[in-house]
């Protein structure tokens, strides 16, 4: 299959995105599918094909546990397309797809990313502990308002903004107190929607110092070449392309803001013009949406959306 003559950027989803049976009709249809999942099995030491397809829901909401999981079924997805001829002219993840991103440009093995986000997650779930974190989204808000009420919100305490997902949401990130007065000064600010995310830590903030520094450690033990193709940087919105430049974009990620919103402009800026979010959920499929919908928007996370995607892909080509 040839590719569109404008170029498709890979989306690779975060955490959040997980769902109990993801990656299972794949699998069940495309053996290089179930072979990914087979090797992150033996990657880890433990079933996470079997959890991923049958749950239980508590068990894959585990964030060391959830990493592992979603960078499986978005590499799994990711396979299937490669073998269709279907190729990336840019990748991008949110957070922790990032590293999926990095797996599909060939930066580290993926393998290697398996065990290293599992140790990502139970360095961010262990870095605060349960109940002194929270994170919110603010909806509705522009991100110089939200800042404003950030500082505002924080007396002393940590309230950062962690994720620019969209003009629409933006998440806030830091200590219990100060995201509860910021989800009140949003409301009485005229915020859409001013709403506790279900997380168990607070991620993408300076309270997850300690998690930086133990995944710089792992991350400076592993093996990285210069990615196949640009990929986006969460933490700068810029385009990486050397195998040094990725590692400290992985490591700085943990207590920075995902940039995500820049992250996609600069792909729109770029040229891109088909966007394909590759693995479970269609959360990137929806903030592209509040972003610039002009830009074709498709996702593949089972064999339904993967023939659509093939078929949108073929027509363009």
């Amino acid at each position: 299959m040839t590719n569109t003559s404008s170029p498709i950027a890979f989306l690779f989803p975060g955490q959040g995105s997980q769902v109990v049976g993801m990656g299972k009709e794949l699998a069940d249809n495309y053996p290089i599918a179930r072979r990914t999942f087979e090797e992150a099995d033996a990657s880890l030491g433990y079933k996470l094909s079997q959890v991923c397809f049958e749950g239980p829901e508590e068990k894959l909401k585990l964030t060391e546990i959830t990493q592992p999981a979603i960078l499986t079924a978005s590499i799994a997805a990711f396979r299937v397309l490669q073998e269709k001829g279907v190729t990336p002219q840019f990748v991008a993840g949110h957070s922790l797809g990032e590293y999926s991103a990095h797996v599909a440009a060939g930066t580290f093995t993926f393998a290697d990313a398996v065990r290293t986000v599992r140790n990502r997650g139970k360095y961010m779930q262990e870095a605060v502990p349960v109940g002194v974190g929270a994170m919110a989204a603010i909806l509705g808000m522009t991100l110089d308002k939200v800042s404003a009420l950030a500082r505002e919100a924080a007396q002393g305490e940590v309230c950062d903004i962690g994720n620019i997902n969209s003009p629409e949401q933006i998440v806030l990130s830091g200590n219990t107190g100060a995201i509860t007065r910021a989800i009140a000064l949003a409301t009485q600010r005229g915020a859409k929607k001013a709403v506790n995310l279900p997380v168990s830590a607070p991620f993408h903030c300076s309270l997850m110092q300690p998690a930086q520094d133990r995944l710089a450690r792992d991350l400076a033990a592993l093996s990285f070449r210069n990615p196949s193709c640009p990929i986006v940087c969460n933490v700068d919105a810029a385009l990486v392309t050397q195998a040094d430049a990725a590692r400290d974009a992985l490591i700085r990620q943990v207590t920075a803001t995902v940039k995500w919103e820049p992250s996609v402009r600069l792909l729109i800026d770029r040229g891109a013009t088909l966007f394909v979010e590759v693995g479970p959920a269609k959360v990137l499929w929806g903030l592209m949406r509040q972003i610039d919908r002009s830009k074709t928007s498709l996702s593949v996370a089972d064999e339904a959306s993967l023939q659509k995607t093939l078929a949108q892909v073929t027509t363009a080509a």
